[in-house]
C-alpha cells in the first residue's frame, strides 16, 4: 500500500475581494513614508489655507470684519452693488409705469493705463458707452441698497434686458433705441414688456418679488440710469486679469413717461442711490435728473445693480470665495499622485510584482483593490483637510477683513467632497499610469504631464484666452473646476478665471477627469492581464 502525502486543496486564484483589499491595504500603511506622505499633503492644504491672502479693509469703524458689517447684500443674501440715479415716485398699490428711451449715451474716464504722446491726461472724461450701462425703468421695494426690485432696460450693446433681485437677467427684444418699455404691479407680482412702437406689447418676464412682505405696500417706481466700472484687459488670457477700471457714467433720455396708479400731482424725485457704492475715485459730474415740459426726462447715473463677484472693484472691502483657501490643494495633488503612482511602479522596480501576483493572480482584482485603497485614502483625507481649510480659512480671511462670498452649505458640501473625489481620481489616474508603464520616474514625468501641466497652462497665463479655455476643458486639469463655489453672471463684468471661475461647470469639469481615470483604469487593466509580470 502506497501512502500519499497529505496536500491542502489549492486555493490559487479563489481570494476574495476583500482579501486582495486587506493585502493592499497591509502593504500601503506598513511602508510609513508613504503613509506619512499622503498626511503632509493633506496638512499642507490647511497650512497654505492659514497663509493664504487676507483682506486689508480700511473703514471708519476702524479695519477688518467690523468694516464688513455694512455690506449691502440682497434678498438672497448675496453681496450687491447697488448703485444707480433714481428720478422716483411712490406707488402705493397697483399700477404701472411706461416710458420711451429715446436715446442711450455714455463717458468714460482715462484710467491712468496705456498712456501713449496723445492720451488724455487719468481722469479725463471721452465719450464712450460701456456694454453693460443701463437706463431704463425700475419699480424698488425702497432705496436702501440691496432693496428688492424689478426693472427693464436698455443696455449699451446687450439691447433690452429685464433684471430684478440682482441675479437674474431676462433679454428682451433686440433693437436699439427708441425702445418702449413698461412695468406693472400687481400685489407683489412684477411684469415686464417690451414694444417697438408703443402699441404692441410683449411680455419678457414675469417676477415676484424677494421680499413680498415688504412690497405690499408703498414702493417706488421711476427711471434710473447706471453704469458700471469699465473692465480693460491689458492682454486676452485667461487665469490672469492684466486689467485696469475705470469710472463711466451713462445718460438715459426718455419721454412720453406715464405713471398710472401713484399720488395725484406727484413729484419727481432724485436720489442717488448707494452713491458712491461702485466708485474707483472722485465720482464724475454731471450725476443727477432733469425734467423738460412735464413728460421728458434726462438721468444721468454711475455705478452698477448686480451682484458682487469675484476680484471685482467694490468699494471700502476686498472680496473672496472659498476656492481662494483651497492654493493647497494643487500641492497636495502633487503627492498624492505621486505616491499613487509608487504604489505599483515599487513592486516592479524591486520585482516583488510576481510575488503580488502569485498570491492574487487575478490581475483585475489586483488592480481594483490598489486603486480602492489609494482612492479611499486620498478622498478622506483630502475631504478632510478640504473641510478644515474652509471653515477656518474663511472665518480668518473675515477676520482680517475680506468679504468672501456666501455660498449655500449644500455648495460648500459639494466643493469639500468633490475636491476629495477630485484628488482620488487623480490618484486613481496615476496608478493606472504607473501599471502601465513599470517605472517610477517615466511614471512621475508622465503624470506631471498629463495632470499638473494642463493646470498650471491653464491657469499661468502664458496661453491665450481661447488655448487656456481649451485645456482647462479637456485635460485632466477640468477637474479643480469642482472648487468653483460662486456662480457667474453674464450681465456683470468683471475676470472670471480660476481659481475662483472655470471654463466647465463643476460636475462636468469633475465628470472629465473621471473619464481619464476610467479609460487609463480600463487601459492598464488591459494590459496588466496581457503582459507577463
Amino acid at each position: 500500500m502506497t501512502i500519499t502525502a497529505y496536500r491542502p486543496p489549492q486555493q490559487t486564484g479563489r481570494e476574495s475581494f476583500a482579501q486582495s483589499l486587506h493585502a493592499e491595504w497591509t502593504k500601503f500603511s506598513t511602508l510609513r513614508g508613504w503613509a506619512i506622505a499622503v498626511v503632509i499633503a493633506a496638512v499642507l492644504i490647511d497650512v497654505v489655507a492659514v497663509l493664504a491672502p487676507r483682506g486689508d479693509t480700511q473703514c471708519g469703524s476702524g479695519s477688518g470684519a467690523a468694516c464688513l458689517a455694512h455690506v449691502p447684500t440682497g434678498p438672497g443674501g448675496e453681496a450687491v452693488n447697488d448703485s444707480y440715479y433714481l428720478a422716483s415716485q411712490p406707488l402705493a398699490g397697483n399700477g404701472s409705469i411706461t416710458v420711451r428711451v429715446t436715446s442711450l449715451t455714455g463717458m468714460i474716464a482715462q484710467n491712468g493705463g496705456f498712456q501713449g504722446p496723445d492720451s488724455p491726461p487719468p481722469g479725463t472724461m471721452s465719450p464712450g458707452l460701456v456694454p453693460w450701462a443701463k437706463a431704463g425703468i425700475i419699480i424698488t421695494d425702497g432705496t436702501r441698497p440691496g432693496a428688492a426690485y424689478a426693472a427693464m432696460m436698455v443696455t449699451g450693446s446687450h439691447g433690452v434686458r429685464m433684471q430684478y433681485d440682482y441675479t437674474s437677467d431676462i433679454a428682451g427684444l433686440s433693437g436699439a433705441a427708441p425702445r418702449w418699455l413698461r412695468l406693472t404691479r400687481d400685489g407683489d407680482v412684477i411684469t415686464g414688456y417690451d414694444s417697438a412702437d408703443g402699441t404692441h406689447w410683449t411680455e419678457v418676464g414675469q417676477v415676484q418679488l424677494a421680499d413680498a412682505g415688504a412690497v405690499a405696500g408703498a414702493v417706488q417706481a421711476g427711471m434710473f440710469a447706471t453704469s458700471p466700472l469699465d473692465f480693460t484687459p491689458n492682454f486676452p488670457t485667461y487665469g490672469e486679469s492684466g486689467g485696469s477700471t475705470s469710472n463711466s457714467v451713462a445718460t438715459g433720455t426718455f419721454d412720453n413717461v406715464g405713471l398710472r396708479g401713484g399720488a395725484p400731482g406727484g413729484r419727481w424725485a432724485g436720489q442717488y442711490v448707494g452713491a458712491g457704492a461702485d466708485s474707483n475715485g472722485p465720482q464724475p459730474a454731471g450725476i443727477g435728473f432733469r425734467e423738460t415740459g412735464g413728460s421728458a426726462f434726462t438721468v444721468t447715473g454711475s455705478g452698477d445693480i448686480g451682484p458682487v463677484v469675484a476680484g471685482m472693484a467694490n468699494s471700502g472691502y476686498d472680496t473672496g470665495t472659498i476656492a481662494d483657501h483651497l492654493l493647497g490643494v494643487f500641492i497636495a495633488l502633487l503627492i498624492m499622485v505621486v505616491i499613487a503612482a509608487m504604489f505599483i511602479t515599487v513592486e516592479y522596480r524591486r520585482g516583488l510584482i510576481r510575488t503580488t501576483l502569485a498570491a492574487s493572480p487575478r490581475r483585475g482584482r489586483l488592480l481594483a483593490a490598489k486603486a480602492v485603497v489609494i482612492g479611499a485614502v486620498t478622498f478622506m483625507l483630502g475631504s478632510a483637510a478640504v473641510a478644515v481649510a474652509v471653515i477656518v480659512g474663511g472665518n480668518i480671511a473675515h477676520d482680517s477683513g475680506m468679504y468672501v462670498l456666501p455660498v449655500s452649505w449644500l455648495t460648500q458640501a459639494r466643493v469639500i467632497l468633490g475636491t476629495g473625489a477630485m484628488l482620488a481620481l487623480a490618484s486613481v489616474l496615476a496608478l493606472s499610469i504607473g501599471t502601465m508603464l513599470r517605472r517610477s520616474v517615466v511614471t512621475v514625468a508622465a503624470v506631471i504631464v498629463a495632470i499638473v501641466l494642463p493646470y498650471i497652462l491653464g491657469v499661468s497665463g502664458v496661453l491665450p484666452a481661447s488655448a487656456a479655455e481649451w485645456v482647462l476643458r479637456v485635460t485632466p486639469a477640468a477637474g479643480f473646476a469642482i472648487e468653483q463655489s460662486v456662480p457667474q453672471y453674464q450681465q456683470v463684468v468683471g475676470h472670471y478665471g480660476p481659481p475662483d471661475y472655470f471654463p466647465l461647470a463643476p460636475w462636468a469639469g469633475l465628470a472629465v477627469l473621471c473619464l481619464y481615470a476610467a479609460a487609463g483604469f480600463g487601459l492598464a487593466g488591459w494590459l496588466l492581464r496581457r503582459r507577463d509580470a
